[in-house]
């Protein structure tokens, strides 16, 4: 008969345990990453008509709406580079993170429904995740 107190690892098991779940981590937030990336991307590139149309309804001008767009394909684009180079990671995901502030409280001034906060509310959710990732903290 086995018994369970049979089955209790030893340091090198619990090290190579340790070792696969903090590849696991970097995995998951590489994924966050280009999930963040990939939402910028999408609304910024493909549905440029209707950023156009929110910016109009927040009363910004144009060049604001240009040097947002920028702002956040550039950062996105960093954040997918930083999945090779995690050097990378930590600034960019502050400053995504920083202008999704900006995005709430933009919907906030024209008093917007609830649900028309979520995208942003949950890519700062991610952002900051993927800043504190970079600085060591994360899913453990």
């Amino acid at each position: 008969m086995y018994l369970a107190a049979n089955i209790v690892p030893d340091a090198a098991t619990l090290s190579s345990i340790y070792l696969n779940w903090s590849c696991c981590m970097i995995n998951f937030t590489a994924i966050v990453q280009l999930v963040i990336a990939t939402s910028v991307a999408f609304v910024w590139i493909f549905r440029l008509d209707n950023i156009g149309k929110e910016f109009n309804e927040y009363r910004l001008p144009n060049v604001i709406r240009n040097l947002v767009g920028a702002a956040k394909i550039s950062l996105a684009t960093l954040l997918v580079a930083g999945v090779w180079y995690p050097s990378l990671v930590f600034v960019p995901a502050v400053l995504m993170a920083l202008l999704m502030v900006c995005a709430l409280i933009a919907h906030a001034s024209v008093r917007h429904a609830w649900p028309r906060y979520v995208p942003a509310f949950v890519l700062l959710l991610l952002s900051v995740y993927v800043s504190a990732a970079a600085l060591g903290y994360g899913i453990r």
